[in-house]
């Protein structure tokens, strides 16, 4: 059994030409459902964080890209050659060098990297803004959360392994930025921007090894919205690629207007592993809103093998009852994004000048011990210092640890149980969201 020590491609951000079925029926049960925190439950996600025990993260999350080196090549050929074509990755061992000094699950966090965007959607005027102003935020966050296209490896987090963080979003930042005119939103001078911030907070576990899943949960109280997702990463063997599709889904839910957006996330792809990896999106994602009948499908080109560019994505929002095209993007998801709406107006967003908010965290000594950047520190540090062979020794120490508890869980047939989320159907769902409690 591989089990998180183990690195394996399943949890590679990197992903797959499997592409999810555009015709996937858009579940809205979550919210609907009756999930309950499990019996005797002492966990209350998001709100078990102080803000007063986090600090601004100073972390940087690029990544050196030196290539392959000669002795790391043949490591990889080697790999290689015990691989089959369209083989299932997951429970393949990795070498540590192409570990990317992060836990999957804190990547899914560095996706809110733009906060105020993420905010402004409910701030929008009319359901036609919100779904594009949601677009607009998709568009934009991938660029943060895979820091650059160096295809290296996040951490495959452990079962019950955990990441915690907010975001203070200054209020003066939080507006509709379209009206349903599509005209830009003036400021009224007699209004001053409201003072202080808004609090976006983030809880984030591997709810399962076998699949691998994880499931994610960010809210913001004060403006009645929140997100739940979970992901399962399925890998493959594409000769010189690798790849990994994001199967299942998450929920957008807007308290104040009574809307869910149900959305989807995009395959990705490790090329050129044998030289200068390198990382691409690929396939259609879709976002619907049953309430307003409006949808988008985003489509995020591959390069073709001669020519063209890298890293395109295309996309059209529109309004199903009326079959009208309301708003069309195209450019580089971690480039230039040109939008053009039905009114005629057009809007470019440069995804490398849009202003970073810092996430905030705990220190990891005040940190648990299932948190992702406690339970892998000795293994970040290493890396840092370039010393492969000690990261690859403690990484073996997590390995085995993984499989003592597994062990122990058959012998008493103990079930694993999640601290925040909950089985619901196909999907996960966090224990005290937003929508139960507001």
């Amino acid at each position: 059994m591989v089990t998180e020590g183990d690195v394996v491609l399943g949890s590679w951000r990197e992903g797959d030409e499997v592409q999810l079925d555009a015709g996937q029926e858009m579940r809205s049960s979550w919210t609907q459902g009756n999930a309950v925190p499990p019996e005797g439950c002492s966990h209350p996600g998001v709100a078990s964080v102080s803000p007063s025990e986090e600090v601004t993260d100073t972390e940087d999350n690029e990544e050196e890209d030196l290539g392959v080196m000669d002795d790391q090549r043949s490591v990889i050929l080697h790999l290689l050659s015990q691989l089959k074509l369209g083989m299932d990755l997951t429970r393949v061992v990795l070498p540590t060098f192409i570990l990317e000094k992060r836990s999957l699950l804190e990547m899914y966090a560095n996706f809110m990297a733009h906060p105020d965007m993420f905010l402004s959607i409910t701030a929008a005027g009319s359901p036609e803004d919100r779904i594009v102003s949601f677009v607009e935020y998709y568009l934009t966050a991938f660029h943060e959360g895979r820091k650059g296209a160096v295809a290296k490896k996040p951490y495959n987090p452990a079962l019950g392994e955990t990441f915690h963080c907010s975001w203070e979003v200054p209020r003066d930042r939080v507006r509709p930025l379209r009206t349903n005119s599509s005209t830009p939103v003036a400021r009224d001078p007699a209004r001053p921007d409201p003072p202080g911030c808004y609090r976006v907070r983030f809880v984030a576990e591997q709810v399962s090894h076998h699949p691998p899943v994880s499931g994610f949960y960010c809210e913001c109280q004060e403006r009645r919205m929140c997100v739940n997702a979970h992901v399962w990463t399925k890998s493959k063997f594409m000769g010189m690629s690798i790849g990994v599709s994001m199967v299942g889904e998450g929920v957008l839910c807007l308290l104040e207007h009574d809307e869910e957006y149900v959305f989807t996330l995009p395959s990705a792809y490790a090329r050129s592993i044998l030289t200068v990896p390198w990382v691409e999106l690929g396939g259609k994602v879709f976002i619907n809103c049953a309430k307003s009948g409006y949808s988008a499908t985003v489509t995020f080109h591959t390069k073709p093998f001669y020519g063209g560019k890298v890293h395109r994505v295309t996309a059209e929002v529109k309004h199903n009852p009326t079959n009208t095209i309301v708003c069309k993007a195209q450019g580089e998801w971690n480039g230039t994004l040109d939008f053009t709406y039905s009114s005629g107006e057009t809007k470019v967003i440069d995804t490398g000048k849009l202003p970073v908010i810092r996430k905030k965290i705990r220190p990891v000594e005040k940190q648990g011990m299932s948190e992702s950047r406690r339970l892998w520190q000795h293994v970040t540090v290493a890396l840092k210092e370039g010393n492969i062979d000690t990261a690859t020794e403690h990484k073996h120490r997590l390995e085995e640890r993984q499989r003592d508890e597994e062990r122990q869980r058959v012998a008493s047939s103990t079930p694993w149980k999640p601290k925040y989320f909950i089985k619901e159907g196909e999907g996960w769902v966090y224990h005290n969201p937003l929508w139960k409690t507001h």
